[in-house]
């Protein structure tokens, strides 16, 4: 008898297979997209988005900083992530750093207020790293980040002074909180009103974030991170505070603390390192209440008046911690051969004479503000520019100084053997300004030495009891006027803008590789030797020969030709080119590169004791390197 089955056996097997099949691929879908999700940045909360280290592009610092529209999405980080299924979490603060919003609508600044779980969403290890600033700062500010990202460390924060700084940051994906300063966005100068402003809120940012609990690392922007110090601290649990000095005398030859009895420079709160214990917090307030009864006062004058009043003993053992802050707070003093200020970075090399590897360099102790800060940083590859930076339109142009050994090392350092030096240097320098203009290129500078350091005060030309060497090679802020070369001077007066570079641009590797390798060699000749000619083979051979005094069109005539060649590079620029035709540009020009120039300081016991450089020294053959006579003489060549 027929079983009661309205479907054939066959059909009933098909269903089966065919009803296994959709289940396997419905459950294999659910898979993929849980592992899909999971792996998502915004998934790591738990570290801040930050598990694993993103390949961050020199170009994504710098991308837009307004918000992203529905049709042109804003240039951000190039990442290697996994795609996600849905948009950014409502939460800004659990986006991974540099991953930059998707939204258009800037949130409410109530959501950028400081709070404790702000930082608890961003700390780790019980740790945040916090740095602070104004618009006018925000290159700083991005410098300070990637170096910190790039050593895989997130647990940072900035706190921003003015709202432009505020958006900006977040456009960018930088974890930003508001100080409610309401501080203007221009540079405000070292010693101003508005400078004495920030270190205030410096301080009232401190007295914030202690209480939350935290261990707190404030960093002044315009300083970087070059190893990590994290560990470097651990290595202290009993400190309640460790700071960076002005210290320019080693107290110590390897990376323990400073000798805390040899040091006689001021503590420099542009690095130091809080852990929110009593005596740290008290030594908060009380530095709080002095900076807004006064405000005159300068925040690190507060901090050293209160720290330094009566120091010692030192804590038993060899830690090289000692009380201070009247006995109250255990102190610890970061050795300025690895966390280097501007002095023992850049003039003594300290690190590397000493053989360490430093962890921090703060541009201190130098002389041409932000512009020169920028300048130092640039000089030791240490600052991610625009890339409009590392490729002009109008292309470079370099030249090798050659300076002979006997003004480099023969004879006693003495300040007639220093500006000897540096005004042989100024004289092919002042040449390559004329040729850069010319030609409507960008120089790239070239390694400066000097025999005598420049300071603020009277020294006998290399401060003592330092490391630094003679001859060495100098900052260009040694020298130069580096913030009148970027403003300041009208076209209209001064003729047009000649642009530079620092010496060790063509070496950076943010240059991209087609400028490198775009390059021309200019080998100078005497006009009337044989072989003094332009010739089709040499130049497939990468260089041409241009005879020496050249005329304004022989220039124009032969490097039109090369207009397209990124970089020209000059074997000399000694008596390269006879100057201007034109009497008003030659003039607007000497007047322009007559500013550019500083002044070096100080002969000791001598009031006025600086002696300004000259660029034109060698048209005045009664020159010498002597300071002003009376203060009616104390004034630059050109005034």
């Amino acid at each position: 008898m027929a079983t009661c089955n309205p479907l054939p056996e066959g059909k009933t097997v098909f269903l089966a297979i065919y009803a296994a099949v959709v289940a396997g691929i419905i459950f294999s879908t659910l898979v993929i997209l849980s592992s899909v999700y999971t792996s998502s940045p915004a998934a790591s909360a738990g570290d801040g988005g930050n598990g694993k280290p993103l390949h961050l592009a020199g170009t994504s610092l710098f991308s837009s900083s307004s918000p992203p529209s529905t049709s042109t999405p804003p240039r951000s980080p190039i990442v290697t992530r996994t795609p996600r299924l849905k948009r950014e979490p409502l939460d800004m603060f659990t986006r991974a750093i540099w991953d930059v919003p998707v939204d258009s609508k800037m949130p409410d600044l109530k959501s950028f207020l400081l709070t404790k779980e702000m930082v608890k969403h961003h700390a780790k290890d019980n740790i945040i790293i916090v740095t602070f600033g104004n618009y006018a700062f925000l290159d700083f500010v991005l410098n300070w980040v990637k170096h910190l990202t790039d050593l895989n460390i997130f647990n940072i924060l900035v706190g921003a002074m003015d709202n432009k700084l505020l958006e900006a940051l977040y456009w960018k994906g930088i974890p930003v909180f508001d100080m409610g300063s309401k501080m203007v966005t221009v540079d405000v100068g070292w010693g101003s009103a508005k400078f004495h402003k920030m270190g205030r809120e410096k301080v009232l940012l401190i007295n914030a974030l202690l209480p939350f609990g935290y261990e707190l690392l404030m960093c002044d922007t315009d300083m970087v991170w070059l190893k990590n110090p994290l560990p470097y601290f651990a290595r202290f649990p009993e400190a309640d505070m460790l700071t960076s000095s002005d210290q320019i005398r080693p107290t110590t030859t390897d990376d323990s603390l400073e000798v805390w009895q040899d040091v006689t420079t001021a503590y420099n709160i542009g690095i130091f390192h809080w852990r929110p214990t009593d005596a740290a917090k008290r030594l908060a307030k009380e530095w709080k209440d002095i900076l807004l009864s006064d405000d005159q006062k300068w925040d690190q004058a507060g901090f050293n008046d209160l720290v330094r009043h009566v120091l010692g003993p030192s804590l038993e053992g060899e830690s090289g911690i000692f009380y201070a802050y009247d006995g109250t707070l255990k102190l610890g003093l970061l050795p300025a051969s690895i966390f280097c200020s501007g002095h023992t970075y850049f003039v003594q090399a300290m690190p590397q004479q000493l053989k360490l590897e430093p962890y921090a360099v703060h541009t201190t102790f130098q002389f041409a503000g932000s512009d020169g800060k920028r300048h130092r940083l640039r000089e030791a590859m240490l600052f991610y520019d625009q890339p409009a930076y590392y490729d002009t339109p109008g292309g470079f142009l370099s030249f090798k100084p050659g300076i002979p050994k006997s003004l480099l090392l023969d004879g006693p350092h003495t300040l007639q053997s220093h500006f000897s030096l540096v005004n042989y240097q100024l004289r092919q320098i002042r040449t390559a300004l004329a040729v850069a203009c010319l030609l409507n290129r960008t120089l790239v500078m070239p390694r400066l030495w000097c025999r005598f350091e420049r300071m603020w005060f009277g020294h006998p030309g290399i401060l003592e009891g330092t490391l630094t060497k003679q001859p060495f090679v100098c900052p260009m802020d040694h020298l130069f006027e580096i913030h009148t070369m970027l403003h300041g001077l009208s076209e209209e007066e001064f003729g047009p803008q000649i642009h530079f570079r620092e010496y060790s641009f063509l070496q950076n590797p943010s240059v991209p590789k087609h400028v490198k390798e775009s390059l021309l060699n200019v080998q100078l000749c005497d006009a009337h030797s044989k072989g003094c000619n332009i010739s089709d083979e040499t130049t497939s051979r990468g260089f041409i020969q241009f005879p020496r005094n050249s005329t304004e069109q022989k220039y124009m005539q032969v490097f039109s030709q090369y207009k397209d060649i990124k970089v020209l590079h000059f074997s000399s620029m000694a008596n390269a080119f006879q100057g201007f035709n034109d009497e008003a540009r030659e003039v607007k020009f000497r007047n322009r590169v007559k500013r550019y120039v500083g002044l070096w300081c100080c002969v000791e016991n001598r009031d006025p004791g600086h002696i300004y450089y000259d660029i034109y020294w060698d048209e005045k053959p009664e020159w010498k390197p002597e300071p002003p006579r009376t203060s009616q003489d104390d004034h630059p060549p050109w005034d």
